[in-house]
């Protein structure tokens, strides 16, 4: 198995985990401003939800040659956008769908690339077009660190909240 796949995994248990944790908190705890930049819990959860989406689509456009990856990046072509603010537990209960969906891509995604794919020139406008494109390797873990940053973000405040949480480690079953 390949890193991208490792990772993959990883992040969709860690979503599984943070999305369990915070079930069992109710809709008004979960929406409360926790005076992060993206206020409460369910909005720092839906962040780095869509920031998978993003990284996704981002990764399409290298992968035209990938007919398996971008077959799995297209299931989340029509996911709706998240809503902002403070969501009901009708939208709650629907991003919890989608991150089903989103993470299920991501895997299904990391299962098509081959080491080639890994190489492929990704272009970006981050580094001011220095350098005009990174690797897609690159990329992709720049997708682990930050959603490790917003999910250590949610650690901090469930730690406050005297809630046990731990989903930093790689499970060896991911190798």
């Amino acid at each position: 198995m390949n890193e991208a796949v490792m990772y993959a995994k990883y992040n969709q248990a860690a979503n599984k985990a943070i999305l369990d944790l915070l079930n069992n908190l109710s809709n008004d705890d979960r929406e409360k401003d926790r005076g992060s930049f993206y206020g409460s819990l369910s909005g720092l959860f839906r962040h780095v939800l869509g920031s998978i989406q993003f990284f996704l689509g981002m990764y399409k456009t290298a992968l035209g040659g990938n007919a398996a990856a971008l077959k799995a990046i297209s299931a989340i072509e029509t996911l709706p956008k998240f809503p902002e603010g403070v969501l009901s537990e009708t939208q709650w209960r629907e991003l919890q769908s989608a991150a089903t969906v989103i993470d299920t891509a991501y895997v299904a995604m990391a299962q098509a690339l081959n080491a080639s794919d890994l190489s492929l020139p990704l272009k970006t406008e981050w580094y001011g077009g220095n350098p005009a494109s990174v690797p897609l390797s690159f990329m992709l873990s720049q997708l682990v660190v930050h959603n490790t940053h917003h999910r250590g973000q949610i650690s901090q405040i469930l730690d406050s909240l005297v809630i046990a949480n731990d989903y930093s480690g790689i499970d060896v079953s991911f190798l």
